[in-house]
């Protein structure tokens, strides 16, 4: 048995109630359990319980065994002062406060209806393929899905808009500058996002608006900076001399970054195709934030990325080999997954800076979007056909995966606490 069983048999009380006491006799009579703690410090704060003939005001804590409450130390921790009622699986020894008083405790191992313990169990305690909950999830309703997934998607975008709130710290409040690196770590993918990222950062934006009226000096400061200029042809050498122009009249610094990595890329997912694509974009589009926020249809936003590669990268994939002639346009797949990770975001951040509401439209633009093919995605709708229809769906999906499911966070997860059932006189 874990912790999270009891704050969730606590926090919606889900145990037999009458003729509470604590160990040392006294009735309890609960009166509001307190409001969960996701910070340090006590479980609950802010309950309301009455104790034989006192109202007290204050936390609770919650063990599977009273002796935890000295193996975590919190008699030395002045945080803990302030427990009204320490809640325990098992009373297994008294626990004192600094001036020797008794904290009240209240023992629950005999008071939990034996139907939610089996369904515990079976959730978070047996053997699993594919998720805990996965002999279940196809009869959730229909309800329960769609509004679990609407919330999974917002806390996965809150996630994602961490990184462009500190951005827009760093910078001065410059969305197009906070845009930049945000687009730029998005080019990138999984394997060179980082990489990217980095790249970004040590870019002054300024920079980026001082040429960004020739292609080719955008290209060799983006593939100069990421250290992918390899002197194997003429174009090459143009290309590094420019950067080193570029390097000195702007004191840029390269040392330290890390140069992106090609291993089972796509060689249209090379770093050195993404670069010139992101220079391209960079010197046909002279104010892209401005343009996005102005886009309002998943449409309008595409059709920002409609780019012209320079001639050098429609026969090259890295410098020096040659094949036949391509345009190299940014495919569909990929202008969603930059919608996804980058540009929806940034609406979204952008609207809550003006102190827009906005999640009804940042719900109808991220559905307009098909839904990501992965193995996660494959996993719920074997198990629940059309869980996933678009792309708030995957992205909601991936969320419930890797946060609750991976992490065994079943009771935090509205679908898997709902599954544990409760007999009705208890609650």
């Amino acid at each position: 048995m874990r912790e999270d069983f009891l704050y969730h048999i606590w926090k919606y009380q889900k145990f037999n109630s009458e003729g509470l006491i604590t160990s040392a006799s006294d009735t309890i009579n609960i009166v509001h359990p307190g409001f969960q703690n996701e910070l340090s410090g006590p479980d609950f704060f802010n309950a309301k319980i009455q104790i034989g003939e006192q109202l007290w005001a204050g936390n609770v804590e919650m063990h599977l065994r009273s002796s935890d409450w000295y193996f975590h130390r919190h008699e030395e921790d002045p945080n803990y002062d302030n427990v009204i009622l320490h809640v325990v699986w098992d009373h297994d020894v008294e626990i004192f406060r600094k001036n020797d008083s008794i904290i009240p405790t209240l023992e629950l191992k005999d008071r939990i209806e034996k139907g939610i313990l089996e369904a515990y169990e079976k959730l978070l305690l047996k053997d699993h393929l594919k998720i805990n909950c996965e002999n279940d999830f196809r009869n959730f309703s229909d309800f329960q899905v769609e509004h679990w997934l609407e919330r999974l998607y917002f806390e996965r975008l809150e996630e994602k808009s961490k990184l462009i709130l500190q951005l827009l710290a760093e910078t001065g409040n410059n969305w197009e500058a906070v845009l930049f690196v945000i687009l730029f770590k998005s080019f990138g993918l999984n394997v060179n996002s980082e990489s990217f990222l980095n790249i970004a950062r040590s870019i002054d934006f300024k920079i980026i608006q001082k040429i960004n009226n020739s292609q080719f000096s955008m290209e060799a400061l983006l593939l100069g900076q990421a250290g992918l200029i390899m002197h194997e042809d003429k174009y090459s050498l143009e290309l590094m001399k420019e950067y080193e122009f570029l390097r000195n009249k702007y004191s840029l610094d390269n040392k330290y970054l890390e140069s992106p990595q090609f291993f089972r890329l796509m060689p249209d997912n090379f770093p050195t195709i993404r670069l010139a694509q992101l220079a391209a974009l960079y010197a046909k589009k002279k104010s892209i934030f401005y343009d996005l926020i102005k886009a309002n249809t998943v449409r309008d936003l595409k059709n920002l990325f409609d780019l012209e590669i320079s001639e050098y990268w429609r026969t090259h994939y890295n410098f020096g080999k040659t094949h036949t002639r391509r345009n190299k346009k940014l495919s569909s797949n990929f202008i969603d997954l930059l919608l996804i990770n980058c540009i929806i975001p940034i609406k979204h951040c952008y609207s809550g800076f003006i102190g827009e509401e906005n999640e009804q439209y940042i719900q109808e633009l991220i559905s307009g979007i098909k839904l990501e093919k992965n193995s996660i995605i494959q996993i719920f709708n074997e198990l629940r056909p059309k869980t996933a229809n678009n792309a708030m769906d995957s992205q909601a999906l991936l969320q419930l995966k890797n946060e609750y499911c991976d992490l065994n966070k079943c009771l935090q997860c509205e679908l898997g606490a709902s599954l544990l059932k409760k007999s009705p006189k208890y609650i």
